[in-house]
């Protein structure tokens, strides 16, 4: 395998005296699609807007590339790493073409004009997401799935090598859903490090390399989809009776669950 382009080490960070990550140490390689899951509360935004340096660590360290992340300027690690957030605000009537052509602000000269390579990437990000149609769309008329796909957009526009999305299928209907996740994992195949932070299990499986499952802060189970993605450790992760089986038709696998004891 190839060497790790995320290194987690010995991390911890509180909310105030409530500790929400507790000392999680990870690696994250590159061409690999990786599920972040786990119940409510459990960390898994938090960890992304870490690695995001939205917030800063307690204690540990995070090495990005072989450098700690603390040592890179907004527009190097603009260019590195972008996440499309699970909360994205805009109060303006940006059109989605607008917003999406957002993610090339790392590579702008002085004038923050869009040359012809930069509205290729922006066309094939809107592509990628099925939103060539509602280019022209402000986004404040989109519903809530429709934005969230433009939040996704922004972030490919971006054109780093590490992908980090947070809940992306949140609104989604059946078949967009899919089409990201299919993306996500697509992605990875040609060579990126995708993180995805999900509650949608069985849409993840099939299509992704290895699953981390946290459970108040700490990782319950961190490993390739076959050895994570089991009975055993759904049920302990989610405090719930859990069966896993080989979904043929999806090709991965798929989750079922009851309340202990029924």
């Amino acid at each position: 395998m190839t060497e790790p382009w995320l290194n987690l080490r010995g991390l911890v960070f509180r909310h105030g005296p409530q500790p929400v990550i507790q000392n999680i140490s990870l690696d994250f390689h590159p061409g690999r699609h990786y599920i972040l899951a786990g119940p409510n509360g459990a960390g898994k935004s938090t960890l992304l807007d870490l690695l995001a340096s939205l917030k800063k660590p307690a204690k540990g360290e995070i090495i990005l590339l072989g450098r700690p992340l603390s040592g890179y300027n907004n527009l190097e690690l603009a260019r590195k790493l972008a996440l499309a957030p699970q909360n994205f605000r805009l109060n303006f009537a940006f059109s989605v073409l607008e917003v999406v052509a957002m993610g090339r602000r790392p590579y702008l000269g002085r004038w923050g004009r869009l040359g012809p390579d930069d509205r290729l990437v922006v066309e094939r990000s809107l592509a990628a997401l099925n939103l060539e149609n509602l280019a022209g769309k402000p986004v404040i008329a989109l519903s809530g799935g429709e934005r969230q796909r433009v939040v996704v957009a922004r972030a490919l526009a971006q054109a780093t090598p590490i992908l980090l999305l947070d809940e992306p299928t949140a609104g989604l209907d059946v078949a967009q859903g899919l089409t990201l996740m299919n993306l996500a994992c697509r992605l990875a195949g040609d060579g990126a490090l995708v993180i995805t932070v999900t509650h949608d299990l069985n849409l993840a499986g099939p299509l992704g390399h290895e699953f981390i499952f946290l459970k108040k802060g700490r990782v319950m189970a961190a490993g390739p989809t076959a050895e994570t993605f089991t009975s055993e450790i759904l049920a302990e992760v989610y405090e719930a009776e859990a069966r896993v089986v080989q979904d043929d038709f999806a090709g991965g696998p798929a989750a079922s669950f009851r309340c202990p004891g029924l």
